[in-house]
């Protein structure tokens, strides 16, 4: 039996797991002076990209934040090009916060990236979010198991649009079909949307990804969801669970915000309060139901155990599915 949950704290009500903020002192007081920009290193569409704009929403909608928060897109290898950038030109910097997630640490394991969590300023979890398996609405496919028997078949036949730290997921559904992980056909993307495209335009067979970045296209009949890594069907989303299908695999991805190495205290301090205060608003409330989104708030101490827990289990779990 393989099962591998990572953001293992997942549950379906609101954790404010570290959230007892101070009041900010008076240094504090005095950030931010300006614009922070606010950096998804993926395309528009992506998880990352809706999650960081999702922030910024809330944010400023609830009058948490009153400086301007520009959202940038800058694509490349799933955050790593950015995660350099961070590291190499913004040290020291308060003016800068990005989002990440699994990738980070699948980019890291896998030699992707020099660059991993402890290399910058890890700020706060945010969510975690299932991954779902989908593919266009007049594919052939029409379970999990159509997938797997032609992989088993043919691997090379079978495309998967798939970010790379999406290729754990869909490792471990075949391994638990019995297939080889080591022959897929993956394809790599930068994100949902992109990956949508190429669904769409019958470039690739299936795609796996966060439920976020597929919902509205399932819901509209585009796209057909073949199986969600949860363990329970997710609420309003009537798509079978790949354990229903005979594949006992569960899996969900976390995202959260960090910033450059050596970023300022107060910086830092700042973002954790106003991050805490935001996840607990109405506003917030819906932006996370509306997308699937499990409010997973996680900061200090705590936050790097989980970090260091989940980068362990990772590894693990890619030894099991490329032994």
């Amino acid at each position: 039996m393989i099962k591998f949950v990572l953001g293992a704290l997942v549950a379906a009500s609101l954790l404010l797991t570290g959230c007892q903020h101070s009041e900010p002192s008076a240094q504090a007081a005095n950030y931010p002076t300006g614009p922070v920009t606010m950096t998804a290193g993926a395309n528009p569409g992506s998880g990352f990209d809706i999650t960081l704009r999702a922030v910024v929403d809330a944010l400023q909608k609830e009058n948490i934040v009153a400086v301007p928060l520009p959202v940038e897109n800058r694509p490349g290898n799933i955050g790593a090009d950015f995660l350099a950038t961070m590291v190499e030109q913004y040290r020291g910097r308060d003016d800068q916060v990005s989002v990440t997630s699994l990738s980070m640490m699948m980019n890291q394991l896998r030699g992707l990236s020099p660059y991993g969590y402890g290399d910058v300023t890890m700020i706060a979890r945010l969510i975690t979010e299932y991954y779902v398996v989908v593919t266009d609405s007049g594919s052939r496919y029409q379970t999990l198991a159509d997938v797997m028997t032609a992989i088993k078949a043919d691997p090379r036949s079978v495309e998967i649009a798939a970010a790379t730290d999406d290729q754990a997921p869909f490792d471990l559904l075949v391994s638990a079909a019995g297939g080889d992980p080591a022959a897929l056909n993956y394809v790599p993307f930068e994100g949902g949307g992109d990956q949508t495209d190429a669904l769409l335009n019958s470039q690739i067979s299936v795609a796996i990804g966060g439920v976020s970045e597929f919902q509205d296209l399932i819901a509209q009949g585009e796209l057909r969801a073949l199986g969600v890594l949860s363990e329970n069907r997710l609420p309003g989303l009537e798509i079978p669970t790949a354990r229903e299908q005979g594949l006992d695999v569960t899996l969900s991805n976390w995202r959260g915000l960090y910033g450059p190495p050596g970023m300022p205290d107060v910086a830092v301090a700042y973002w954790q309060n106003a991050l805490g205060r935001m996840v607990q608003t109405p506003t917030w409330r819906q932006i996370a139901e509306r997308n699937q989104f499990t409010t997973t708030f996680m900061v200090g101490g705590e936050f790097q155990t989980f970090l260091a827990d989940t980068q362990a289990d990772l590894k693990a779990a890619l030894a099991e599915a490329n032994p």
